[in-house]
């Protein structure tokens, strides 16, 4: 039986369905399904191309691991990636904690690609595999305006929600 969460912009009110990839991806699907609901600031990313994410606490004590990776997520992809602060450190990333702990996965990035030609490469660390883990069933099109929104209307004040569908 497939299970399915829903991911919402909270201050544009724009949600869509993603069905969580468990066959492909069994134990991320299980660290975020256990975790919701989950949510924070939303930033849009910088060097991917077509991505919103949210960072968040760990929320497990251990990493899931490796599973079900790509560098080149397509338009609807979920993905999960799990940083150190010093991965974050730089202070070209703008987040408030550029000192750095070393502590890994002690970080979470949650992912929604909404447009193609993404390639996850980072200047600093180079090759940045993420774990795809959910595929958006409902609502793409509303949802990839809103991100594109994020993008040009800007991140700030805004929220992204990952919460389980009932």
């Amino acid at each position: 039986m497939s299970r399915f969460v829903t991911v919402t912009l909270d201050k544009r009110g724009v949600s869509c369905v993603a069905r969580l990839l468990d066959e492909e991806a069994p134990r991320t699907c299980a660290a975020v399904w256990d975790a919701l609901p989950l949510s924070a600031p939303v930033y849009h990313g910088k060097y991917a191309r077509n991505e919103i994410y949210t960072l968040l606490p760990a929320f497990i004590p251990v990493a899931p691991g490796k599973e079900n990776t790509t560098i080149t997520p397509i338009p609807g992809d979920l993905c999960y990636f799990a940083f150190d602060s010093d991965d974050l450190g730089n202070p070209a990333y703008g987040y408030e904690n550029t000192t750095g702990t070393g502590t890994t996965g002690a970080i979470v990035d949650l992912a929604l690609f909404y447009g193609r030609n993404n390639l996850l490469i980072n200047g600093d660390q180079g090759w940045v595999p993420g774990n795809v883990f959910g595929a958006i069933t409902e609502n793409f099109e509303a949802m990839a305006a809103a991100c594109q929104d994020v993008w040009m209307g800007g991140a700030r004040d805004e929220t992204l929600t990952f919460t389980r569908r009932s």
